[in-house]
């Protein structure tokens, strides 16, 4: 990825797995490899240090050409993910035993919505690392498969395990949609209740465990508490990028009006 895209996060912040809209506009003409072309501004040093370290041990121009499939890859990552698993699928098919390459994958593919491609990817990186960091964002990709039960059982392995507060608070925000898709919206709202709901620390993942506590308390009929937590949510989001605000006027009981489209409007 490129040195300015943030590590992607996953779906931890949402309640539900949401699928992803194709993208309207087509994938520009592959290449004679059948091959999607790089931009011509596309540069391997925009990788952050990390990522070119991952491509150390590939030759100079394997790397260089890799490396620059994953900065096209982080650039539309948010834009048009399908295009951006399009560079990243090169990069694999270059360079597949390299463990940022698999990640890369599994990212994109996370984005794009392709959950089975995104598992596996993101699995393998694991195991080449040995690391933990995607834990949720599989977890999430077995409840977008409609396996909850999965991501519930992911959360159940990972306790005593050492594990960073990060990786562990994600994971246990999806564990705790999973436990509500399956109905079990009680036990969700038992889940969340954590010490690090009341933590003090300017931690990324801190508004959106409180996020998802508070909307498993509203889909509880516990909106005094709901509004509570939502409050303290949007007190800490300036640009209410969790939409705490919108859910705040909701449990208000103020509804959100759509602008008519223009086949909507009155003909004079």
């Amino acid at each position: 990825m490129s040195a300015d895209e943030p590590t992607p996060d996953p779906v931890h912040a949402r309640p539900d797995a949401a699928e992803t809209e194709p993208a309207d506009e087509p994938v520009e003409d592959y290449d004679e490899r059948g091959e999607i072309p790089v931009p011509e501004d596309v540069d391997y040093r925009d990788l952050d240090a990390d990522t070119r370290a991952g491509l150390r041990s590939l030759p100079k121009g394997l790397a260089e050409n890799t490396g620059r499939r994953l900065v096209a890859a982080g650039r539309l990552l948010d834009e048009d993910p399908e295009r951006a698993l399009a560079h990243a699928l090169v990069a694999r098919r270059l360079a597949s035993r390299i463990a940022v390459v698999r990640e890369a994958v599994g990212v994109t593919a996370y984005h794009a919505g392709q959950w089975q491609l995104a598992i596996g990817e993101l699995r393998t990186a694991q195991r080449l690392t040995g690391t933990r960091a995607h834990l949720a964002m599989i977890a999430d990709a077995e409840r977008a498969l409609g396996r909850p039960e999965r991501a519930v059982d992911a959360y159940r392995d990972l306790e005593g395990a050492k594990v960073d507060d990060e990786t562990r608070i994600e994971l246990l925000i999806v564990a705790a949609g999973a436990r509500r898709d399956m109905g079990q919206g009680a036990a969700a709202v038992a889940m969340l209740q954590v010490p690090e709901l009341e933590s003090n620390r300017a931690e990324p993942w801190l508004p959106r465990l409180r996020y998802a506590f508070a909307d498993a308390l509203a889909e509880q009929g516990r909106v005094a508490e709901a509004r509570e937590w939502f409050t303290r949510v949007a007190a800490s989001d300036e640009d209410d990028e969790l939409g705490a605000g919108e859910r705040l006027l909701e449990l208000e009981g103020v509804a959100w009006l759509a602008e008519p489209d223009d086949d909507d409007r009155p003909v004079d």
